[in-house]
């Protein structure tokens, strides 16, 4: 750059001769733009008339001039070329991705087989909760019984724990003195992640392999308990005894974190916050991280663990729980059935291993179903409700079939949202039969919700449903719709959810996720076969 602005420079200098100082002796020297600084003051300083003072200040001058000039001429330089465009960005060709892995922990059970039996046998894991449920410990007794008592809702799905097959051990992953930095929903992703590695037996040594591995895991709410316990603290004038893992504890990207620090993925580490979303999202942003090249191979999912008194008692002042149904839990949650109320909070994790199709076949990669297509949308319309006329699942649903390459009359199932509110339900009913039309009607497409089984897990619900969605065309299996006695008027004759599993060749499936604030995402998954 240097040579380049001097070879742009030019001056006139003019020189006075020292004996006649008022000017009847000028000469001037014009120096072109082309010529080279180092030529220039050589013709300025051969002047033999010219004093060594008179030199020493030339000189001084003829560098002002020329740093103020060669600025000038920088800037010039500069700014007239970013007047051309750059070239595009190299063409980069779109990656199939597929799934390669499974891991859950759910209130029906810890692992896949033991959640999925379960769910597809009508079992249910929603049972009534408990003044040790709340995680008060750090409350005198008169406080808990009081919390417990305004609780309007008082049921939730909650995941069994102990030691026996089926249940999540804390022993293993929440209580050693090396998990003091891990909250629950942090310990449900590395237990759920465990089980998806070994299902797709992915455990690189190579650094490379470990560089092109990511992950991307997150969380609704993060650690509510953990926050009141820090509140608590506060009131007795004891904040000298906070944990200094308080802040780590509540981060809903710590549950990504932990994962890649166990693992030592480098890849794309990222976690998605879009409230009930959060799930769906997660795999469908890291689906398009391995399409657009950042990764092979991406770790994925969500996790919650919201049963607490402070995250019931929210969501009982947003009158969004059920509170009919208290002496009858395992009733409680009814997706399409007029008797539904608001939703039972759950808890629990769904995490999978998303791979490059090539990547996956090169290894010999059990391959349950590609992902086909991901849509979202936002209702711009209210901070929990949707609208009426039910466009943002229309325009999920709509973004993720285009993305697929595929027609609605090739789904063969959906995996709906339905919640068991009175109006979330039959708004995405309606949305269901707009885009799926007299596919839907006609019978040929399966619908169910399984929250009747499993409650709303919140953060985790998007991943875990993408999980029985996915089995449910990898065994060729529909599962019900728990507590469906007397269906919502919005469905008639053949469009029906189903009230019992379903053995189906299922080569096409769709699972729905909506959140708070209007968020909606859409996942479509197909076999490769």
């Amino acid at each position: 750059m240097v040579s380049r602005i001097q070879s742009l420079v030019g001056f006139r200098v003019w020189i006075r001769d020292k004996p006649d100082p008022f000017g009847s002796q000028v000469q001037h020297q014009t120096f072109k733009l082309n010529e080279p600084l180092t030529a220039s003051f050589h013709r300025i300083t051969k002047f033999k008339s010219i004093s060594r003072v008179s030199k020493t200040i030339m000189s001084f001058h003829f560098f002002s001039r020329f740093l103020r000039s060669s600025r000038f001429q920088s800037n010039r330089f500069i700014s007239t070329s970013t007047h051309q465009p750059f070239a595009p960005p190299p063409h980069i060709q779109q990656r199939r991705v597929v799934v390669t892995g499974l891991g859950m922990v759910t209130p029906l059970g810890c692992g896949v087989e033991t959640t999925w039996k379960r769910l597809v046998n009508g079992n249910c894991g929603i049972r009534a909760i408990s003044i040790d449920d709340l995680k008060m410990n750090a409350f005198d007794k008169e406080t808990q019984l009081y919390t417990f008592d305004q609780l309007t809702s008082k049921v939730a799905a909650i995941v069994p724990c102990g030691s026996n097959v089926g249940e999540f051990n804390e022993d293993i992953w929440l209580n050693s003195k090396e998990h003091r930095s891990i909250a629950r929903f942090i310990a449900y992703a590395l237990c759920c992640t465990d089980e998806a590695l070994r299902d797709a037996n992915w455990f690189p040594t190579e650094l490379d392999k470990k560089e092109r591995t990511g992950v991307s895991i997150g969380g609704g709410i993060g650690s509510i308990s953990d926050i009141m316990d820090a509140a608590q603290l506060i009131c007795e004038k004891r904040l000298r005894r906070l944990s200094p893992f308080f802040i780590p504890r509540i981060l809903i990207n710590m549950a990504a974190g932990h994962v890649s620090m166990k693992y030592g993925f480098k890849g794309p580490n990222h976690a998605a916050v879009t409230a009930c979303a959060t799930g769906a999202h997660s795999i469908g942003d890291a689906a398009r991280m391995i399409q657009f090249g950042d990764s092979d191979v991406m770790v994925v999912g969500g996790t919650e663990s919201s049963i607490d008194a402070l995250s019931v008692a929210g969501f009982c002042r947003s009158r969004a729980l059920a509170t009919k149904y208290n002496s009858t839990p395992l009733e409680a949650s009814r997706p399409f059935d007029c008797g539904r109320d608001g939703f039972v909070m759950g808890e629990g994790c769904g995490v999978m291993v998303l791979e490059e199709l090539e990547h996956a076949q090169e290894r010999g990669a059990k391959i349950y179903a590609e992902v086909r297509g991901y849509g979202m949308s936002g209702d711009a319309h209210h901070i929990t409700q949707p609208h009426t006329d039910g466009r943002g699942a229309i325009l999920a649903m709509s973004r993720a079939i285009k993305q697929s390459g595929l027609h609605p009359d090739q789904v063969n199932y959906v995996n709906a949202h339905a919640t068991s509110t009175p109006l979330g339900d039959a708004v995405e009913a309606n949305a269901i039969k707009s885009v799926f039309s007299e596919h839907a009607t006609s019978g040929a497409l399966a619908l169910s919700s399984t929250k009747g089984a499993t409650g709303h897990l919140l953060g985790a619900a998007g991943a875990v449903e993408a999980i029985f969605t996915i089995l449910a065309l990898y065994r060729g299996i529909a599962p019900l719709t728990l507590n469906l006695f007397n269906p919502d008027p919005i469905f008639h004759d053949d469009f029906m959810p189903l009230t019992t599993s379903k053995e189906m060749n299922i080569r096409a499936a769709m699972s729905n996720s909506f959140g708070f604030g209007g968020t909606n995402a859409s996942l479509l998954f197909a076999s490769v076969k």
